[in-house]
């Protein structure tokens, strides 16, 4: 049995580089329309047309095939990294896990989805041994590299791999969590410093 503490961050600082964070800042800065005018004229916040996401077709940790079509229906919470990450992943996938019991049965509604960026080391089975330590209902996916790789690109999710000798390496990546609603569309987004209390504020305002 996994051991939970193996896997929590050792400083809260994001595994990520700068130029990580300028390409997704600069991405979602020029895709979201935050901002609508109702019928009345009072601005009020909406999602827009943002081209953030979209259809997958990847494996999960038990091995079995899943599309993004297999969650309509309930919210996802989208997070993209790599199990052997030190301290961006954990602590996010922490964050995940007390948000949702934050949110109490709604919970239920929200899908937990990782998706990692590692596929040579990441395989179902260390996915799965990984998800033990964190939420019951996380879903762990991975895939071919194209198919990962175009996955990221939909998200707009940075990830590259660092230097490092054999498989003794590391990723540099993006620390995003995406909230995608029930129709799959993309309606915000949370950085690595965002506490568990704010993401499930944002989660139950959209339930």
């Amino acid at each position: 049995m996994i051991d939970p503490r193996r896997y929590l961050p050792r400083s809260r600082a994001a595994y990520v580089s700068l130029a990580a964070a300028l390409f997704l800042t600069l991405a979602l800065a020029g895709l979201v329309v935050w901002r609508d005018v109702d019928q009345r004229g009072l601005g009020e916040e909406t999602v827009g047309a943002a081209l953030v996401g979209g259809a997958f077709a990847l494996i999960d940790q038990d091995g079995n095939a899943r599309r993004d079509s297999d969650f309509r229906g309930r919210f996802m919470l989208v997070y993209f990294g790599f199990t052997y990450c030190p301290d961006a992943c954990p602590l996010a996938l922490s964050t995940m896990t007390a948000a949702l019991a934050a949110l109490g049965p709604d919970a239920e509604r929200v899908v937990p989805v990782f998706i990692t960026v590692d596929p040579a080391r990441d395989t179902p089975s260390r996915l799965k041994e990984y998800a033990a330590a964190f939420h019951p209902g996380l879903v762990m996916l991975t895939g071919d590299a194209d198919a990962l790789a175009a996955v990221a690109k939909a998200y707009r999710v940075y990830a590259k791999r660092a230097e490092g000798a054999g498989e003794d390496y590391q990723m540099d990546h993006s620390s995003i969590l995406y909230l995608m609603g029930p129709d799959g569309l993309f309606m915000t987004h949370f950085d690595g410093s965002a506490s568990a209390e704010a993401v499930a504020a944002a989660i139950r305002k959209r339930l």
